[in-house]
């Protein structure tokens, strides 16, 4: 879903990536980006690889810089995405940083700093949507734990209701019947948007766009697939 909103929404045209050819996350994202950025017309101009743990992106970056790309898709981790920010704005790249869920943490900002600014990555969850469900989670968590929830606490909150569903459509908790009533979940309504489950399992549902602005990350909107 990022490649169609970098795509359709921020106009990017020539993307590069910066792959951990070490995390099979990583190469799968990239793999997924690619396909779906090429099928809309746009170009993939460089694929450069890093292994995992790696700090210095400076000679990745620099073979970036000659493809004049417009934006660098990083499918990794926010260790990696804040370096890689501080380094390319060194190098005088001012391609639009794209991410996935990996750069969601608090220490993305404290990492990246000001070099980050015009980041954008897709995530799970924002506490800051304006869905009333969302809201009145918010406001329980927050109230229980002194701190707005992050994506993975709202994926657990929404685990457990997915199975609660499936256990009262089956009028049943045995395993059989709670697998076969999970493999039916069609457009369940959970904090974390609308779920779908598909043929493989896979599920099918909302992504949450953040932005880096004035060096914050703020929602900016929720897409479906």
């Amino acid at each position: 879903m990022l490649a169609t909103y970098a795509w359709k929404n921020l106009g990017l045209r020539r993307a590069a990536l910066l792959i951990d050819s070490s995390a099979s996350y990583s190469v799968g994202l990239a793999d997924v980006f690619s396909k779906t950025f090429i099928a809309l017309g746009g170009e993939i101009v460089a694929s450069q690889k890093y292994a995992g743990g790696d700090k210095d992106f400076r000679a990745q970056l620099t073979a970036i810089r000659a493809t004049r790309a417009d934006a660098i898709f990083l499918p990794g981790y926010y260790i990696e995405a804040g370096l890689a920010a501080q380094q390319a704005r060194e190098l005088g790249l001012r391609a639009t940083l794209l991410g996935g869920d990996g750069f969601e943490a608090p220490q993305l900002l404290e990492i990246g700093g000001a070099a980050l600014e015009g980041t954008v990555y897709s995530t799970h969850y924002s506490a800051e949507s304006a869905d009333p469900a969302s809201r009145r989670f918010v406001a329980a968590y927050t109230a229980r734990h002194g701190s707005a929830p992050v994506g993975l606490a709202a994926l657990t909150y929404d685990s457990v209701q997915l199975i609660a569903d499936a256990a009262r459509r089956a009028g049943s908790t045995d395993r059989a019947s709670l697998k076969k009533a999970l493999a039916a979940t069609r457009d369940f309504p959970g904090i974390t948007g609308r779920t779908t489950l598909d043929e493989n399992r896979d599920a099918l549902k909302d992504a949450a766009i953040i932005a880096v602005r004035g060096g914050r990350c703020v929602f900016v909107e929720s897409i479906r697939p």
